[in-house]
């Protein structure tokens, strides 16, 4: 569903707000709710209250695009091997210390967006190409909310399924209508302390628990986590395991989790990077809670990588990098014990391998 050219003047109407007693317009897309005054913008950058109303400043413009493997947003249990259309805009609603793609999600310039593309035009896009999928991803789609819903419905109509990579920081009621568009998340499960997400993200844990169990529990969106750990921080097995129980008793074993090596950028120069080892702990720390499909990622693992059948051990999924090396699915089981892995299956794999290919509109 394509809008007219007038929405990507930057103006583009929203939904989620409402008029105060004192002139000034609260946005209600997320939990900081911010209260403007017109002309100014919200903490997202991209949302600002024009003529009395909230609108979307970013519509139809993305500071880019490419064609990736999924396993990069890390997505390992939805359409293995397959390629995805990536795109983002500009701006975020948490302000994380540790940010690794500051440059687009802190970024104040507009000449940031300097691609434009309407939403079928991303869906033919991805067709033409091939991918399987479409990805919002370099900075949360959740403040791009009104472009990224209409990409999933152009997308839709072209076959393309839709993805979204995102912290989870919405309200209960733009959550909904997000969510029942996307076809697979991935969840930045940033921390486990509401400490962490108040120092280091300028946010709250509980909204992002609260969407993890709404997508679990109300949805058919299949869902994946990825946890940075940041070296004392979040890193801690104590943490570690009190995560990875809330994970077990609230989303159920079967849910991928990531854990993810962080390195030292954005206003955290002087951590060190995370050790592979610790990566390799969580990964224990998680299976031994009893949860099935953990993996690692930004090092080199292929034990990590790999998917296991958690019933009898056969080496379903083998991936070194993000290249699938081993296919050994049958049906969407193990061949051995016929255990049902949960995922999103083709009784083939893709073979787009390791490449990153830019695309630009123009």
């Amino acid at each position: 569903m394509d809008k007219t050219n007038s929405s990507l003047t930057g103006a583009h109407p929203t939904l989620y707000w409402h008029r105060l007693e004192d002139g000034r317009v609260q946005c209600d897309l997320c939990p900081r709710h911010c209260q403007l005054r017109e002309g100014k913008r919200g903490a997202c950058y991209v949302r600002a209250n024009r003529g009395g109303a909230i609108v979307l400043t970013s519509y139809g413009r993305s500071s880019g695009f490419c064609i990736d493997p999924i396993e990069k947003k890390p997505l390992n249990h939805f359409l293995p091997g397959t390629s995805v259309l990536s795109f983002g805009t500009a701006g975020c609603n948490l302000s994380c210390e540790f940010c690794q793609n500051w440059h687009i999600s802190k970024s104040r310039q507009w000449d940031t967006l300097a691609d434009e593309a309407t939403p079928s035009r991303l869906a033919h896009t991805a067709k033409s190409h091939q991918c399987a999928s479409v990805a919002f991803t370099y900075n949360d789609p959740v403040i791009f909310m009104e472009y990224a819903v209409d990409t999933a419905i152009a997308c839709h109509e072209q076959g393309v399924k839709a993805v979204a990579v995102t912290a989870g920081y919405i309200d209960e009621r733009p959550r909904e209508a997000f969510f029942k568009h996307m076809d697979a998340a991935n969840v930045d499960l940033k921390g486990f302390t509401e400490r962490f997400y108040r120092k280091l993200c300028h946010g709250q844990l509980q909204p992002v628990l609260d969407t993890l169990i709404y997508l679990k529990q109300e949805t058919q969106v299949w869902l994946e986590l990825t946890n940075l750990l940041i070296p004392d921080e979040n890193d801690s097995p104590k943490e570690i395991e009190a995560m990875c129980l809330w994970i077990a008793d609230n989303l159920g074993p079967d849910v991928p989790i990531h854990f993810s090596a962080f390195h030292p950028d954005f206003h955290m120069l002087e951590k060190p990077a995370t050790p592979k080892a610790t990566l390799i702990q969580a990964r224990r720390i998680a299976q031994e809670v009893g949860l099935n499909y953990v993996y690692t990622g930004n090092v080199h693992d292929q034990a990590g990588d790999t998917t296991w059948c958690p019933h009898c051990g056969k080496l379903l999924i083998g991936r070194n990098w993000y290249l699938l090396e081993q296919w050994n699915l049958h049906r969407g089981a193990c061949p051995d014990c016929h255990q049902k892995i949960p995922g999103v299956f083709q009784d083939e794999p893709g073979h787009f391998g390791r490449q990153r290919i830019p695309v630009r509109m123009a």
